[in-house]
């Protein structure tokens, strides 16, 4: 009998292969290991939840214990593989609380366990108040230890497989009024809306010079106004020196530990790490960022093992080379992708332009491609640059809002290379036009040319990425 297709790890990738391998093959095995007993869950929506714009956490889960059954994937909750043997084509489970091992074959295996919240120096782990955002049960932590001891309602956590002592532990806490983000990407930016729609009072710690670095300073100067316009304290080029406190968050220090800020809670989001460990020891090639190395149909080096999602490297749509950026549409088109492939037919997980979309109050940001110049050089590039600034609707229609559109182009070529968009009305979703653009390989005439949809309520004439093709295509040799 054949041995099974075995997937470890049960979110986006994982249950995305897992679905499309039983479509393709209804009568071939799949088994799909999670070492917790959260599955298929929006991490994007955290934040919101928190903010307290969804009413319950089960809002965020997409797919059921019971529904994987329906669709005939073999579900096992509270299994950890621990180690992968792919001389003999088997993985090794601890299973249940008393840590019993097992062994599975496998006929094919993807690895799709993700990544896991960055600490950096700091140690959140014995420290209340203190917390990373990168799972379900921490974004219930925060939500409750948030809210007044009095009020708290269980109801927000209804119906799902949270960790009801960590949560009634939180709940508990005294509520806390000023709050310290450390890092200003997507997270940080999210979790200064939500913790301010939650009435704290909030400080930003980015250690560079903006806010957001993957969008560029044309949107980060936008966001950072924005910040302080809602009463988020931004505080750039500042690396936070340590969370101060012995059994709960006391003060963050900064300035080289010489200066200090007294907060009662504090959200560390400085970043992921790819989830590779159970590879150790197996040959595994690691790639950028130390995830694992994948071709186009997310194979690895060893034979039969594929890997999809934060774990994984992916093809770049404009250099052609290797990287990894973990997001959420990467990690369910790439597990689709090989659930195909390993049923038989062959389909490519495809290249990623690192497209992301990111929310900061009443600004919305978008940004895709290479925008770094430095990065633009290393990949063979002479990039030039231009910002224009124009309106979101016909100047006349209300709404119309400012819009400031960045790209940038290789000289020589006029080959698209990224670009970056910021505004207050829709603008998040222009970014997919310059996405389209990528993937096509068009030039920046080209875009100048595209045949965008007119009408006063939803764009001018020219839209904002049109105006800054054709301005951009005049710095651009004949």
């Amino acid at each position: 009998m054949t041995a099974p297709f075995v997937v470890v790890g049960a979110d986006a990738a994982g249950l995305s292969a897992a679905s499309k391998y039983r479509r393709v093959d209804p009568d071939r095995e799949v088994i799909v290991f999670e070492k917790g007993q959260w599955i298929s869950y929006a991490y994007c929506g955290m934040p919101y939840f928190i903010a307290g714009r969804i009413d319950q956490l089960s809002d965020l889960l997409s797919l059921s214990p019971a529904e994987a059954d329906e669709r005939g994937i073999d579900l096992k909750r509270g299994h950890e593989v621990i180690a992968v043997n792919p001389d003999d084509g088997v993985v090794h489970i601890e299973r249940g609380k008393d840590g019993e091992t097992i062994e599975q074959p496998y006929s094919d295996l993807l690895v799709a366990t993700g990544g896991r919240a960055s600490t950096g120096p700091f140690d959140v782990r014995d420290l209340d108040g203190a917390f990373t955002l990168h799972n379900m049960d921490a974004a219930a932590a925060i939500d409750a230890y948030i809210a007044d001891s009095e009020s708290y309602s269980f109801d927000r956590v209804a119906d799902t497989p949270v960790d009801r002592e960590r949560i009634e532990y939180n709940a508990g806490q005294p509520a806390p009024e000023t709050a310290a983000i450390v890092g200003g990407g997507y997270v940080g930016v999210e979790m200064a809306e939500a913790l301010r729609e939650r009435g704290l009072e909030v400080h930003l710690f980015q250690r560079s010079g903006h806010v957001l670095p993957p969008f560029g300073k044309p949107v980060a100067d936008r966001v950072e106004t924005e910040l302080a316009e809602q009463g988020v304290t931004v505080h750039t080029n500042t690396p936070v020196a340590e969370l101060r406190g012995e059994e709960r968050i006391k003060a963050v220090s900064f300035d080289g530990g010489d200066d200090e800020i007294p907060v009662d809670l504090a959200i560390v989001g400085v970043g992921i790490q790819p989830n590779t460990e159970l590879l150790d020891d197996t040959g595994i090639e690691l790639g950028e960022g130390g995830a694992i190395r994948t071709d186009e149909y997310g194979r690895t080096n060893l034979d039969r093992v594929y890997a999809a999602g934060d774990c994984a490297t992916a093809r770049h749509t404009v250099t052609g080379e290797e990287t990894w950026v973990p997001l959420g549409l990467t990690a369910n088109r790439g597990g689709r992708a090989i659930g195909a492939t390993v049923a038989g037919d062959e389909t490519p997980v495809g290249d990623i332009a690192g497209t992301a979309v990111v929310k900061a109050f009443d600004m919305e940001c978008g940004r895709v491609g290479l925008l770094d110049e430095t990065a633009a050089r290393k990949a063979g590039f002479d990039p030039v640059r231009k910002t224009i600034t124009a309106g979101s609707r016909s100047g006349y229609y209300p709404g119309n809002a400012e819009t400031d559109v960045t790209l940038v182009a290789d000289r020589e070529t006029g080959k698209l290379l990224g670009g970056a968009i910021v505004g207050s009305d829709r603008a998040a979703v222009r970014i997919n036009t310059l996405s389209t653009a990528l993937d096509a390989g068009l030039t920046v005439p080209e875009v100048e040319r595209l045949d965008l949809a007119y009408a006063p309520p939803f764009s001018p004439v020219w839209d904002p990425v049109l105006v800054a093709a054709k301005v951009l295509g005049g710095q651009l040799p004949d």
